[in-house]
């Protein structure tokens, strides 16, 4: 089921979407669970506390796909789950018959397992009661009764009406029942303590209120292990395990992770500077921890001595709109010239990939794994209308999938240059993990930085403050990133604004750290307009009018309207001919026809029609 049936008010798009889903039920509880992909291995996500679901696993379940069968389930009281009225319903143990119960239902006999915080008490059943089924276990903070607790958490009652509602306070029965969204914001501001994290919290902020204070009271009576409960099962534990811990988590403090790594035996990996979360707010790095563990990808079986490498580079375009493709495939005729050795590959979709065909450029296989953005565009759009700064930060999850698809790309083969317009993952994830660094870097764009829209209000002033100052900060701290940033047009062409309070001026920084290449169209202007008339064989009495929407389905709606008004426009000018170009992504049958009226698929010269014709009615930006 493709992302346009999927899609909802509720939820962004996905990087991917479940190839099997369903519910077990057991004692008239319902469970529901999701599987993508497919081999050898299995990789079971198992759920944490219910204050969330399995959406939690969100930046790691398309990468884990690639590599091997993935299964997901939302703990009972949350996401699609029941939420059953009986505490006893919420033990642990019962969590973990469930996974079992999802294991068999999908024809899983071993999987390896990664918990979450309170996840790792069902790793840890699990593995104890059912040894056969657990191949390994990989730990993210896990929220066990070691260590020394915070001592910040263990001031107030959870029970007692407290005199205050300041901090760990909130953590509290009835301040959950007076108002649990107060308590899940500050939760999760804590879950996260690493800057630049809104939306990360925003996103927990909403799955915990897919839940409510009273089943999560229920859910809080449930009986956890304790120390010695655990200390047994690590005596009787055989399976391999890592403990991945944050050392600021100032949810569960690292010490309990620290110690659990040295009652189990288990590696650490202690993250610096990383919070409770760390699968989602430095999902890079995790997904790369857990798949070294979970399923360590086979030893090179090639390799090519450095002078014997031919000068090979990566181009990865954006494809949200053909304007990056038209200008990109002149950028590459034009290296081609200056280098005439070097071969260029490209990490494209759909509908760049239709401009780079019909120019003849060699497409990376691995494109046909991408996350395709611009159906994310389609969805987020409105009829004439898209929040483009929401829709990048509502694209995180396929951003997150696609860089880790590039990576395993530039690991797999040798590029001496990599070449990114406007390829946001590339540009951000290398920025977060600059040791992933590997080749000369240029990034392209024709915008820098966001600005809110008027009726955003203070938080959107808010948040794109917070992502220009972040992006800010990484220019500084890791300059050595960008070999070359080259804004596509002229220093007049960036608006004179701030990034937001206290920080520089748009044009001012911009005009600091970019290059400027002036606009690249990649085709030169119009001599003769009749003789280009006559080639695309357009008459010289005809009155020729073009609609054109772009190389997105988000002009659908107008090439309609169009469309609807071509007999009237035909009455009043016989003379008009009207051709309406879909594009790469609007299907030409969908749209209604008259008589005269020429409906025509993409058009890779259209740069040529639209000089020609007498009126052009075009929908820019996409």
């Amino acid at each position: 089921m493709g992302i346009a049936e999927r899609s909802s008010t509720h939820e962004q798009s996905r990087a991917r979407y479940p190839d099997e889903e369903g519910y077990v039920e057991r004692d008239g509880v319902r469970v529901f669970y999701e599987v993508y992909g497919e081999g050898e291995r299995t990789i079971l996500f198992l759920p944490t506390w219910a204050i969330v679901h399995s959406r939690v696993w969100k930046l790691q379940v398309a990468y884990f796909a690639r590599h091997a069968r993935v299964v997901t389930f939302d703990a009972r009281g949350n996401g699609r789950s029941d939420r059953p009225r009986d505490p006893r319903a919420y033990d642990e143990r019962e969590i973990v018959a469930d996974a079992v119960a999802v294991l068999d239902a999908v024809g899983v006999e071993r999987a390896a397992v990664v918990c979450l915080s309170n996840g790792a008490h069902r790793a840890l059943l699990l593995a104890d009661g059912y040894p056969d089924r657990v191949e390994r276990i990989a730990f993210i903070c896990p929220a066990v009764p070691l260590g020394e607790p915070l001592p910040e958490r263990a001031v107030h009652s959870f029970d007692d009406e407290l005199d205050t509602d300041e901090g760990w306070a909130k953590t509290n029965r009835h301040y959950w029942l007076r108002d649990w969204r107060g308590y899940v914001e500050y939760f999760f501001s804590r879950c996260f303590t690493e800057p630049h994290s809104t939306k990360q919290i925003e996103d927990c902020v909403g799955w915990a209120l897919e839940t409510d204070a009273e089943t999560m009271l229920l859910e809080s009576e449930s009986r956890r292990l304790d120390a010695d409960e655990m200390h047994a099962i690590f005596g009787r534990l055989a399976c391999p395990s890592v403990v991945i811990q944050g050392d600021e988590d100032a949810i569960t403090g690292p010490s309990r992770g620290i110690e659990l790594a040295a009652a189990l035996g288990a590696p650490l990996v202690l993250l610096e500077g990383a919070g409770h979360v760390p699968e989602a707010r430095d999902p890079v790095r995790v997904n790369l921890l857990l798949r070294d563990f979970l399923c360590p990808p086979p030893p090179a079986a090639r390799w090519v001595r450095g002078k014997s490498r031919r000068k090979r580079a990566l181009y990865v375009s954006s494809p949200i709109g053909l304007g990056h493709a038209r200008r990109d495939v002149a950028i590459a005729q034009e290296l081609r010239k200056l280098h005439p050795d070097l071969e260029i590959d490209w990490l494209a979709q759909h509908p760049v990939t239709v401009v780079l065909e019909a120019e003849g450029e060699r497409i990376h296989p691995a494109s046909a794994l991408l996350a395709n953005e611009s159906v994310h565009i389609e969805c987020e759009s409105a009829e004439h209308d898209l929040h483009a700064f929401q829709a990048i930060r509502r694209m995180d999850e396929i951003l997150v999938a696609n860089f880790m698809l590039f990576l395993d790309v530039v690991r797999e083969e040798n590029y001496d240059l990599w070449i990114g317009d406007e390829a946001w993952e590339v540009d951000y994830f290398l920025h977060e993990n600059p040791e992933l660094k590997s080749a000369a870097y240029v990034w392209l764009t024709d915008f820098v930085g966001w600005l809110p829209m008027e009726d955003g209000g203070e938080r959107e002033s808010f948040l794109t403050a917070d992502y220009n100052a972040e992006m800010i900060e990484h220019i500084a701290r890791f300059p050595r990133i960008r070999d070359r940033a080259v804004f596509v047009g002229d220093p007049e062409d960036v608006v004179s604004d701030s990034f937001g309070p206290n920080l520089p001026g748009i044009r001012d920084w911009t005009e600091q750290h970019y290059d400027f290449a002036g606009y690249v169209t990649g085709f030169e202007p119009v001599a003769d307009r009749e003789k280009l008339r006559a080639e695309l064989g357009y008459g010289p009495r005809e009155k020729v009018c073009i609609v054109t929407v772009g190389g997105s389905g988000v002009g659908g709606h107008l090439l309609h309207r169009v469309i609807d008004a071509f007999p009237r426009a035909k009455a009043h000018v016989p003379e008009l001919r009207m051709i309406v170009v879909a594009g790469p992504r609007i299907d030409p049958a969908s749209l209604h026809t008259h008589e005269g009226l020429e409906i025509r698929p993409y058009v890779n010269d259209l740069y040529r029609h639209l000089p020609a014709c007498d009126l052009a009615v075009v929908q820019g930006g996409l």
